[in-house]
């Protein structure tokens, strides 16, 4: 059986690598005694699945992975289980059950949505313009970056890949922003093109990522949660 896993990325282990998170619950599932299916071959591994990764810094509460299972119980005691064997700042949120032929999150993922805020001690003399002008700078037809890869540097016009974007109540930067294969935009691109709309210096710890949730796309087309593709284990 496909589970689906969802869980929250927070505090210190925000510093931890993709890598070291995959080894992570590699061995959380092996403690928490779940029955979960492993490769044939030489060297067996866990038949786990991450989606859209993390970057280093980032905390999250949308994040998820896919596994096979030869068994499960309830969505309540796999959670329970996984969270006894776990630190403090990483906690699973839910378990669901997959459709059989349901595709992997990596496959499916095409949105994600964060919180961006201000770091205390940046941009003490730039608050207003911060969060006087995000409006203005949504409004442009082209917003334009340049989006470096390991092979290339492009220059790419952003604007299609924001859906969504608006200042927070809790003076914060809310983003929706497209997450996959096809399109792929970090929210640290955009704080970066949105400092050069306002003429400021853009600096990397100037401001810290939260991201809410993970979405797919649903039948008629809607965002909809990873979760959702998923029926909860009673």
């Amino acid at each position: 059986m496909k589970l689906r896993i969802k869980y929250a990325k927070t505090g210190r282990l925000k510093f931890i690598g993709h890598l070291d998170v995959m080894r992570y619950f590699q061995k959380a599932i092996r403690r928490a005694g779940l029955d979960v299916a492993y490769s044939q071959g030489f060297n067996p591994h866990q038949l786990i699945t991450f989606a859209a990764p993390l970057g280093l810094g980032v905390t999250s509460e949308g994040e998820y992975f896919d596994g096979e299972f030869h068994s499960a119980t309830t969505t309540e005691d796999m959670v329970n289980r996984l969270n006894a064997v776990m630190a403090e700042d990483m906690r699973v949120l839910d378990v669901r059950l997959l459709p059989d032929k349901a595709k992997t999150a990596m496959a499916v993922v095409s949105a994600s949505d964060y919180l961006v805020s201000v770091r205390s001690g940046y941009y003490a003399t730039e608050t207003d313009r911060l969060f006087g002008h995000f409006q203005d700078f949504l409004e442009q037809k082209q917003i334009e970056i340049i989006k470096k890869t390991k092979k290339s540097e492009q220059l790419t016009d952003i604007r299609g890949m924001i859906l969504e974007a608006h200042i927070s109540a809790a003076q914060s930067f809310y983003m929706k922003l497209a997450t996959g294969s096809i399109a792929n935009l970090k929210p640290e691109l955009v704080m970066e093109a949105y400092c050069n709309f306002l003429g400021i210096s853009y600096d990397p710890f100037g401001f810290q990522v939260h991201r809410l949730e993970t979405y797919m796309d649903g039948e008629q087309g809607e965002l909809i949660s990873l979760a959702a593709a998923g029926d909860i284990l009673a």
